[in-house]
């Protein structure tokens, strides 16, 4: 059997014509459309910053009810322009994910548990620690030879054992304080994540 162009057409339209009229048994009703809530709705939009890393990526965040319910890169950044990276898209995760620690944890030498202790807690365990680090490990004198051979002691004053290091969670005036209290504590080694 030979089909023409027009056979072809007049076929197509009549079947067309058939489907569109019987509707093959598809209830419209059930079909139409339903309107839903939107989880933004009723949210509060407020612009924001990733704090993972030095970039600078916009945020927009949206609040309801007190808690953040979406994320999203903003598309009038100049920096991200509206993208995000894996990091970024994890925030929401991040502020309230269950297993996330929310009280300083502690692991005596040799056990294979961690135990949950204060903040007052950790903050003496940290100075002193860092107070006993620190004089275990202080050079206050040096000796070292001059541009003309001759050795000399100097003073150095310095702390060997500690390292301090930023994060790129913290901003310019947190890393201001840092630094000087790395000064403070007398180690040359303080140094800043987005550097490394």
């Amino acid at each position: 059997m030979e089909v023409t162009r027009r056979g072809f057409l007049k076929l197509v339209g009549g079947i067309s014509v058939v489907t569109f009229a019987t509707g093959l048994g598809i209830d419209a009703a059930a079909a139409e459309t339903k309107g839903y809530a939107l989880k933004l709705e009723g949210c509060i939009k407020i612009p924001s910053i990733c704090h993972f890393c030095s970039g600078g990526c916009s945020l927009l965040l949206y609040i309801k009810n007190g808690k953040l319910v979406h994320l999203e890169g903003d598309p009038d950044s100049p920096i991200n322009e509206g993208t995000l990276c894996s990091k970024a898209s994890s925030l929401e995760q991040v502020a309230y994910a269950e297993h996330r620690p929310k009280t300083p944890l502690y692991r005596a030498p040799g056990s294979d548990q961690w135990e949950s202790i204060t903040w007052e807690d950790a903050y003496e365990r940290i100075a002193r620690k860092t107070k006993e680090v620190r004089d275990k490990t202080w050079v206050s004198t040096e000796e070292v030879t001059g541009a003309d051979g001759i050795k000399k002691t100097v003073t150095v004053n310095r702390a060997e054992g500690i390292g301090v290091i930023g994060s790129a969670e913290i901003d310019n005036e947190e890393s201001y304080l840092l630094s000087k209290f790395s000064r403070l504590i007398g180690t040359p080694y303080h140094e800043h994540q987005a550097r490394i």
